[in-house]
């Protein structure tokens, strides 16, 4: 999409559309990875249950999805629920899959119409016959589109998917130096999936929290101190927008002008 088509859907004179015009659409980061923080600190403040934290963060994704499509970025990744999370109270974790089928159901008629492509990272396996069946329904569903790659990091965990891959590696009988950076990266979870470019975490933590490990090595990292359910599209053109002004270097070093 044109920055033209874009400015017909923010609201003329607002902050947004000074976002997006300073954004350069030939620099745009091809993927973007967002840690998803602070539901159940935007239900505190609000005296509501975590629960619907969780409910309102639903629409953070929706409008993340929709801008990041409207961009061009060819992939986003979000981190709904980690390895971690199983700690976390029973009826909670209920709830939270009880919300992901209610979105994979009530957005995959969106997902196809905008020529979105669905897919999952983590160990998918070890989810509940359920939730499996829906996510394996959006993924089939959606398999021939071409637009934007929407992943989703379920059940995920970053030194799970480097263990993963080290097992996968030695099952085929891998060793010294058959090992290597281009055989383990064959065995992620997503091998074609491109390192993230741009990775965003919301709600004011500086940390990674086991998201993409290997992925990220690169990665220009964008903290924000908006809570995940408050978030939007003049967030993510900020962040963007941030992201443009790094310089990268690969570890490298700059020459002299």
């Amino acid at each position: 999409m044109s920055l033209q088509d874009l400015l017909e859907v923010v609201p003329a004179g607002t902050g947004e559309q000074d976002l997006l015009r300073a954004i350069d659409f030939t620099r745009l980061p091809r993927h973007v990875a967002v840690i998803m923080d602070g539901n159940g600190r935007w239900a505190q403040l609000r005296q509501k249950r975590r629960v619907e934290g969780h409910r309102a963060g639903i629409d953070a994704v929706r409008d993340t999805v929709e801008t990041a499509a409207r961009l061009g970025i060819e992939v986003l990744t979000l981190y709904a629920f980690s390895i971690e999370n199983w700690k976390r109270p029973e009826s909670e974790i209920a709830t939270l899959m009880g919300l992901l089928k209610h979105y994979l159901r009530s957005e995959l008629d969106t997902l196809l119409r905008n020529n979105i492509r669905f897919r999952v990272v983590g160990r998918g396996h070890e989810l509940d016959p359920d939730v499996r069946g829906e996510l394996e329904r959006a993924v089939l569903r959606t398999a021939t589109n071409s637009g934007l790659q929407f992943n989703i990091a379920l059940n995920y965990g970053g030194r799970a998917e480097i263990i993963d891959a080290v097992r996968s590696l030695v099952a085929e009988g891998a060793t010294g130096d058959k090992i290597t950076e281009k055989s383990l990266r064959r065995h992620l979870y997503d091998p074609d999936m491109p390192d993230p470019d741009l990775v965003v975490r919301t709600s004011g933590e500086y940390r990674i929290s086991n998201f993409l490990l290997w992925e990220q090595a690169y990665s220009e990292l964008v903290f924000t101190d908006v809570l995940w359910p408050d978030f939007r599209r003049e967030n993510l053109f900020d962040a963007v927008r941030e992201f443009q002004s790094r310089e990268r270097r690969f570890g490298g070093v700059q020459e002299p002008s």
